[in-house]
């Protein structure tokens, strides 16, 4: 997968490496990292969606093009240096895989090394300008402080905010302010300009710039509004015009990629015969509030669910598995994208995706290996023992009566030396586990040396331990 760049050999593997040069993964003599020398002449800005003044992907002009870095062996080290290149005092964080969306042109720095003192980016180490390996999936981006250095001279800093962007965008209600429930699902598209909120002219509105406004607003579709009654409100209001045109594919995870067309200052007539842009959501089941748009939702054909989201904590996120032949697997990363992303959020009800992880972030591929037989009652409770038949593939613990806290698992195989083995040192398994009334994590466990003296001392000394019980 695209994000881990650790990258893992065979014995084998490492053996063809040392004696030849050319092996995947490993730079050639004339790429490798080197001091580049002077940095006048270079530009920075940030760049990307959706995102803060002071973050997003991190562009670079050289030589009168822009371009961006790899996130190979980038760290938190190198962010600083480019913060503060960026006119603010420290990073406190950075991105990989593109999270503020994939740049063009040039990846003018790969592999680069800073150690974090370092006065310009140009005295870290790298492959080269203009050297590297990656595409714009790989993309990095820094969270700067928001804390600017003082007497800064942003001579050569360019900020994307001085083109104006869509960063966010809101429903206002144009009749009964007070009395509609929330969500907001119709009402004036605004947009927030660095001037303040903003209307959007509807001359060529359409309905695929509605289905974007309502992904982002997490609604998985839009409908019909009365176009003439809000026109006509229209002319008895007065609207401040910050966007003349957008022009939408409806693919779209966030109304900045669009094609947007904006009011200068200087623009006296805006939006002539035309009105403010409206428009109207469909709920999903998770904004469903009154009985009526429950009944809709029940009375649908719901069929079988072919899509999940799974171990996420809160309602709309989590690992996507699909569901093939009755059986549920998940879906590899590779070209894992904020648009791929939103056609699984729409399919379950949700708007566009805000965000797309990758790197198996909420927990991993896992599918039961061993079907437990029912051979009756052969399950053991804490504290208890009970021989492992060899015709049975798992064994059950009984956990009914246990309360929420801290244990060890214990699992010893022919525990009495009844059978010959060639080695006795890796039958036994012991883990510390927790359980919090619902769910049980192991973790810790130790295979060999699971007896030995130094083995027991580290489950002594396990921070929190509320019970030393063996289960």
């Amino acid at each position: 997968m695209r994000p881990v760049s650790i990258r893992q050999w065979s014995p084998w593997g490492l053996l063809l490496c040392l004696l030849c040069s050319s092996c995947l993964g490993s730079p050639s003599p004339t790429t490798a990292p080197e001091k580049m020398a002077g940095s006048q002449g270079l530009r920075f800005r940030l760049a990307g969606f959706p995102r803060k003044p002071f973050e997003g992907r991190v562009e670079i002009q050289r030589a009168g093009e822009w371009g961006t870095i790899c996130d190979d062996d980038f760290t938190l080290q190198a962010a600083h240096v480019l913060c503060r290149e960026l006119g603010f005092t420290e990073a406190t964080g950075w991105t990989h895989s593109a999270k503020y969306g994939p740049g063009t042109g040039r990846i003018w720095l790969d592999n680069l090394s800073c150690s974090g003192t370092e006065q310009s980016v140009s005295e870290c180490a790298s492959r080269g300008w203009g050297n590297s390996d990656c595409t714009h999936d790989e993309d990095a981006g820094v969270i700067c402080k928001d804390q600017r250095l003082p007497g800064f001279s942003d001579s050569n800093v360019i900020e994307v905010e001085q083109h104006l962007q869509v960063e966010e965008v809101r429903l206002r209600p144009a009749v009964g302010r007070g009395r509609r429930p929330l969500p907001v699902t119709e009402g004036l598209v605004e947009v927030r300009l660095p001037d303040g909120w903003s209307q959007v002219c509807d001359n060529g509105w359409s309905a695929q710039n509605s289905h974007v406004v309502c992904g982002m607003l997490g609604f998985p579709g839009e409908k019909r509004v009365n176009t003439a009654f809000y026109r006509l409100l229209a002319q008895r209001q007065q609207h401040s015009f910050g966007l003349h045109g957008v022009a939408c594919v409806g693919t779209e995870a966030h109304l900045s990629l669009c094609s947007l067309e904006f009011y200068r200052a200087n623009d006296t007539t805006r939006c002539p015969g035309g009105a403010p842009a409206v428009v109207s959501c469909v709920p999903g089941p998770l904004y469903a509030v009154s009985s009526d748009q429950k009944k809709q939702q029940q009375s649908k054909p719901q069929g079988e669910t072919r899509v999940r989201l799974k171990g996420g904590a809160h309602p709309g996120e989590g690992r996507v598995e699909v569901l093939k032949a009755s059986t549920w697997g998940t879906v590899c990363d590779r070209k894992w994208d904020l648009q791929a992303a939103s056609v699984v959020c729409r399919e379950l009800g949700f708007g566009s995706a805000r965000e797309a992880l990758s790197g198996a972030r909420m927990g991993q591929d896992v599918s039961k290996r061993y079907e437990c037989a029912n051979f009756g009652e052969q399950g053991i409770t804490v504290g208890c023992w009970d021989l492992y038949r060899h015709d049975i593939d798992c064994q059950w613990i009984d956990i009914t009566d246990v309360k929420p806290g801290n244990y060890i698992l214990q699992v010893v195989i022919n525990p009495n030396f009844e059978v010959a083995e060639s080695d006795f040192t890796n039958n036994a398994m012991k883990c510390n586990c927790k359980y919090d009334g619902h769910r049980i994590w192991v973790h810790n466990c130790h295979i060999g040396d699971a007896f030995s003296e130094e083995a027991n001392r580290k489950f002594e000394r396990y921070p929190g331990q509320t019970s030393n019980q063996i289960i």
